[in-house]
């Protein structure tokens, strides 16, 4: 049985296991899981972990546990800075950079709250993509069915959660990274505002989008892993669901959706409508214009291209082909056409404040699809291009909207799964967590 990390934590706190065990544990599934042909890690740092994790045990027997996480292994996203470790963003063109000289502020908060750092964890390269495939380091598979993706671009942080290979992942979200990850791979996975957790010691894709946030197995976990990432209190609180009120729109992420995800959303609302919520439809016609605001690339390409265009005219054989003809969109941007995609953000946002003022949260499909299989997404890169602007389409409204989400699964059991998003306007992250958790509550009674 997967155990949450609270779970695990009281496990260590009553002296049912060490952290010690556990990272051995955790650290043999994932060298099985290698030696089976598996892609989840870039690389295990064994040795580290276990050294990390024997002091965990002696801190805990002299009374010293920092938080809940404790002794509990977390996998890294392979463009977050570890100090003497290179940062690839799973890709050949940065393995002979040098190593880090320092942690990365998100992965130095985890180590000041004591989790034990297992890996490197692989991703889309660059983190540019929402579909998780990676030709250097080997595509992550899906943990439900082999022959579909486990999303991106944090798929190889989502594979180790779902075969517990760590307790939880550390990812970044730039257009849905984390939450379709998530969804396809049935776990939870919150996107926070992007400026709560600071991004400093990390490879960008985006300056304006990323955000860095947890994947794991509950609500709890992730805001227990959120609450050391942004340096907050951590907060249980679960408001009743009766009286909540939820909107949802049919306005461009509620269009083209597959059988599979209408009917488990569907199945969702009703259970919330059981529950003495309201749940309504309300419209949002102006989410319509994002196709044509990011036309030329968007904020995305601009930004990537700027971060990129050396390494890329130096090493761009070296790149993923699909990555670097999306990164060279943003050469095609001047300064007023990037000033343009500023202004109409600002007017987005400001248009969603309205829109979403008389509701507690906007739930939608995480993903409009469930996970498409590999073969295809490789073998054409029209089909590839087309199955990936979907999959992103919905979870990106939210980072162009700088706001949080999080994503919960609520498919039955026995089928591929499917996410719900619970989202939330810009600093509504505390509430956005606290109505998941009650969310969650409801949807594992189903």
């Amino acid at each position: 049985m997967t155990k949450t990390i609270r779970e695990l934590a009281a496990d260590l706190a009553a002296e049912r296991l060490t952290s010690v065990a556990l990272t051995q544990e955790m650290l043999a599934r994932a060298e099985a899981h290698r030696a089976e042909g598996g892609h989840a890690y870039v690389s295990l740092d064994g040795e580290q972990a276990l050294k990390e994790a024997r002091a965990s045990d002696a801190l805990r027997a002299a009374g010293v546990v920092a938080s809940p996480l404790a002794g509990i292994p977390i996998s890294i996203k392979d463009l977050f800075d570890v100090r003497g470790q290179v940062s690839s963003a799973a890709s050949l063109a940065l393995t002979d950079a040098p190593p880090a000289a320092s942690d990365a502020v998100a992965v130095a908060r985890l180590r000041a709250a004591g989790a034990v750092l297992l890996g490197r964890s692989n991703m889309s390269e660059f983190a540019f993509s929402g579909l998780g495939l990676n030709p250097h380091y080997g595509t992550p598979r899906n943990p439900h069915d082999e022959r579909r993706v486990a999303g991106g671009s944090t798929s190889g942080g989502a594979v180790t959660v779902a075969l517990q290979m760590a307790a939880g992942a550390l990812g970044t979200d730039t257009g849905g990274s984390i939450r379709i990850p998530s969804a396809f791979c049935g776990l939870t996975g919150f996107k926070p505002t992007a400026a709560t957790v600071p991004l400093a010691g990390t490879v960008p894709l985006s300056r304006s989008l990323d955000s860095a946030g947890p994947i794991a197995n509950s609500v709890d976990c992730c805001a227990i892993l959120h609450a050391a990432l942004s340096d907050q209190e951590l907060s249980t609180e679960a408001p009743r669901l009766a009286g909540l009120r939820f909107g949802y729109t049919a306005d461009f992420v509620g269009a083209g959706v597959d059988a599979q995800v209408r009917q488990a959303f569907d199945a969702a609302l009703a259970q919330l409508r059981a529950a003495g919520a309201l749940v309504e439809q309300f419209d949002f016609p102006e989410l319509l214009q994002l196709p044509a605001i990011n036309g030329g690339g968007g904020l995305v390409a601009a930004e990537a291209w700027h971060w990129h265009r050396e390494l890329l005219e130096a090493r761009g054989a070296q790149y993923d082909q699909r990555v670097a003809a999306r990164i060279r969109r943003g050469q095609q941007q001047g300064a007023a056409e990037y000033l343009d995609l500023l202004d109409a953000r600002a007017h987005l946002r400001a248009i969603a404040q309205q829109r979403l003022a008389p509701y507690d949260a906007w739930l939608m499909p995480s993903v409009a699809i469930v996970a498409p299989e590999v073969a295809a997404l490789e073998a054409d890169d029209a089909t590839f291009f087309a199955t990936n602007g979907l999959v992103l389409r919905n979870a990106s409204v939210i980072n162009f909207l700088d706001g949080c989400a999080l994503s919960l699964p609520c498919h039955d059991k026995g089928e591929l799964p499917v996410g719900l998003s619970i989202c939330g306007l810009n600093g509504r992250d505390a509430r956005i967590l606290a109505i998941a958790r009650s969310v969650e509550a409801l949807l594992r009674e189903r």
